[in-house]
């Protein structure tokens, strides 16, 4: 069975426009996948830093995404409602949600934050 991956936004401004930083068994691991995620608070996340002139994006998250035939992950109440409820290993909000989603939809979260691993989830290591 393939795996299906939720891509951590750091991982998301890589992809789109730093490549060279992601492990070549870690791009073949998401090309390969059955389905490839990406929350929309990263989405919102890029677009607050890029807006602030912190990143450059190569293209537009949603652009890239759909290019990419990577799926969209909303930000719904009851992910907001989960992550309130996650232990206080990992303070950044943004985090905490793609934490909930890879919980909450059986999903392994592609990040080289090594503390999310802290989670109970299944993580593959950039």
């Amino acid at each position: 069975m393939r795996s299906r991956y939720l891509l951590d936004t750091h991982v998301l401004l890589w992809l789109n426009s730093e490549l060279q930083r992601i492990p070549r068994n870690v791009v073949a691991a998401i090309d390969e996948a059955a389905q490839v995620f990406y929350s929309a608070s990263s989405a919102w996340e890029l677009s607050i830093k890029q807006s602030l002139g912190k990143i450059q994006l190569a293209a537009p998250i949603s652009v890239f995404a759909k290019q990419s035939n990577f799926l969209e992950l909303p930000v719904t109440t009851q992910y907001a409602e989960a992550a309130a409820k996650l232990p206080l290993h990992h303070r950044d909000p943004f985090d905490r949600m793609l934490v909930t989603q890879a919980i909450m939809e059986g999903l392994i979260l592609v990040t080289s934050d090594r503390k999310l691993s802290d989670y109970d989830i299944k993580v593959l290591a950039v």
